[in-house]
């Protein structure tokens, strides 16, 4: 006679995984490769995810950190994350082809910090420092026009040119609660700053963080299935555990579960960033169905019907 499995509760939160902007970025590489042929060069990650990466890499696509490690015969493709100014006006300067694959939310962010600078505003940037979006967002502007802040402690050690001609952007995978206190400290020491017209942080992220809060009451663990670069998948562990799910964790793969932990617990919560496929989560579903008799409880918060066109140029024959 076989022992039961026992039982377990998986809590799987909707929406999660890919967002509109990372589907366009894998859909561009894709669809150079097919207009080109390979390789392919992406400048950087296309998105924060081994998995995809890893797929693409195979299929003929050649990551390099920089510009100067691409040949000048071959495409090359920027990052959803965004570029500085500068790269592509060196890949222009080089007579390269080059795709943007800069998610359109991203470009809004640019757009606006550009159009703050030409009404004469020092902007203010709230960001992870050393995050491919803050470089290439402070790089839409002249070095010294874009100070960045990440934390409310920042805020009252920045040195800014004229505090009645500021403006603020944000990273747009920022922590939705963290971005507030941030933003509620820099108007109350600069009350005449600007802020966006409309919210930075993106459609995505801010999704999937409120499905996280609605989940992790119910859950003795949550599992986030994401990158460790992955600025979104980590600001999903901090809102699980603030929301009230003391053991929330990240995972790349299946393989990354610690067992070990999960043991004695009734109920996990499920949800992936916004660059993770649904493979990886399947991946994670399977592996706990392997261990336990598991009932399925969706999580729904919003509905996402959102795609953005990929450029026009691998939209024309070839």
């Amino acid at each position: 006679m076989t022992d039961r499995l026992p039982p377990l509760t998986l809590y799987l939160a909707a929406p999660r995984g890919f967002c509109a902007g990372v589907d366009r970025a894998i859909k561009i590489v894709e669809m150079a490769l097919e207009k080109w042929g390979a390789p392919v060069y992406v400048r950087h990650e296309i998105v924060h995810n081994k998995y995809v990466v890893d797929d693409l890499r195979a299929k003929g696509a050649v990551f390099v950190e920089e510009l100067e490690d691409c040949p000048d015969d071959r495409p090359v493709i920027f990052s959803a994350h965004g570029v500085p100014k500068s790269v592509p006006a060196e890949a222009s300067r080089r007579e390269m082809i080059y795709v943007d694959a800069t998610c359109p939310l991203v470009s809004k962010v640019h757009i606006e910090a550009a159009r703050h600078h030409e009404n004469g505003l020092q902007m203010v940037m709230i960001g992870h420092a050393g995050h491919p979006e803050t470089v290439g967002t402070m790089g839409q502007l002249p070095p010294g026009e874009v100070l960045l802040v990440e934390t409310v402690e920042d805020v009252a050690h920045v040195e800014v040119r004229d505090p009645q001609r500021l403006a603020f952007v944000t990273q747009t995978t920022l922590s939705v609660d963290d971005t507030i206190d941030i933003v509620a400290a820099l108007r109350t020491r600069f009350p005449a700053i600007v802020g966006p017209h409309k919210e930075d942080i993106c459609y995505a992220t801010t999704n999937r963080q409120e499905a996280v809060k609605a989940l992790a009451p119910k859950a003795d663990a949550l599992l986030v299935v994401g990158a460790p670069n992955s600025s979104n998948s980590k600001r999903l562990v901090e809102v699980g555990r603030r929301a009230g799910c003391a053991y929330s964790q990240l995972v790349q793969r299946a393989t990354d579960i610690d067992w070990r932990a999960l043991e004695g617990i009734g109920s996990v919560g499920i949800t992936a960033g916004a660059s993770a496929p649904e493979v990886l989560i399947e991946e994670v579903i399977d592996a706990f169905r392997a261990r336990y008799d598991v009932t399925v409880e969706l999580v729904e918060t919003a509905q996402e019907n959102v795609e953005f066109k990929v450029p026009r140029v691998l939209r024309e024959p070839a």
